[in-house]
């Protein structure tokens, strides 16, 4: 059986922290971790997309991931080559067949919510009538209880440096893929990007974030597939709007034992 297709691919993740060395209240010197945070210039086919701002973790994932929730690329098949360099600060992505409908999708940004700014190219509501997320799964409470726990161990760099936001596919309580980058819409974009080298698929998946719930959490959420996403931040009016337009279960402010089940009840299993 032929391996699954994957582009080209370098290998560019940098490192997550840096030293240096602060003051604290006593006068005193302490070496201190700080969260990388670098520029990255997307060029696809030789043409400047945008600049990301970036941890650097998995940049190749994360270019793929944002060409995909950007739906400027169909699949993973489209792209034949994702190259990182470092020295210039960019990443030449070489297509198939090119990008269509470019010029149309970057004469309307949507400049999101959050640490970082994202864009959103083309109209942001475009594609939400024709998702459809499945209906006969279910979250229990006690698999959140366990994911919530599992998440815990797993935030190593904002445990060390702070400043980033981190983002989790799960299955149940299992967690998959975990990212921390300096923006939420990084890290989704990257575990987009991972999942769709591996082929995972979101229907039996469960999405966490640190960040809040907004319109575009929600929306890149529904477009890989996954319906269900907890945060242990709150949410936005259009993020809750857009949530049960689309029929994602979305549970917010979920620490520890506590959370808030906003839309979707029918898939959360109480126990």
């Amino acid at each position: 059986m032929d391996a699954p297709y994957r582009p080209r691919l370098t290998n560019a993740a940098r490192p997550a922290t840096f030293t240096i060395t602060a003051l604290n209240e006593r006068g005193e010197e302490l070496p201190t971790q700080i969260a990388g945070e670098h520029p990255l210039t997307l060029y696809v086919d030789k043409r400047e997309i945008v600049t990301l701002m970036t941890l650097g973790a998995a940049p190749e994932a994360l270019v793929i991931g944002y060409l995909r929730n950007q739906r400027l690329v169909n699949s993973i098949e489209d792209i034949v080559a994702v190259q990182v360099d470092w020295e210039t600060e960019a990443v030449a992505v070489t297509t198939r067949t090119g990008l269509g409908d470019i010029e149309e999708k970057m004469g309307k940004r949507t400049v999101t919510t959050g640490c970082g700014q994202g864009t959103v190219f083309g109209n942001l509501m475009e594609e939400i009538d024709r998702i459809q997320l499945p209906a006969d799964v279910t979250l229990t409470e006690e698999t959140l209880y366990g994911l919530l726990d599992n998440v815990r161990r797993y935030e190593s760099i904002y445990k060390q440096a702070g400043a980033v936001h981190g983002c989790a596919l799960a299955k149940g309580a299992d967690i998959l893929i975990f990212i921390e980058d300096v923006g939420r819409h990084n890290a989704v974009d990257a575990i987009a990007g991972m999942m769709w080298l591996d082929r995972l698929e979101g229907a039996d998946k469960i999405f966490y974030t640190t960040g809040r719930l907004t319109s575009e959490m929600v929306i890149k959420c529904a477009q890989m597939g996954i319906p269900f996403l907890v945060s242990r931040s709150g949410l936005t009016q259009m993020g809750y709007e857009i949530a049960r337009k689309v029929g994602i279960t979305m549970i917010g402010r979920a620490t520890g034992k506590h959370y808030l089940l906003f839309t979707g009840r029918e898939r959360f299993v109480k126990a």
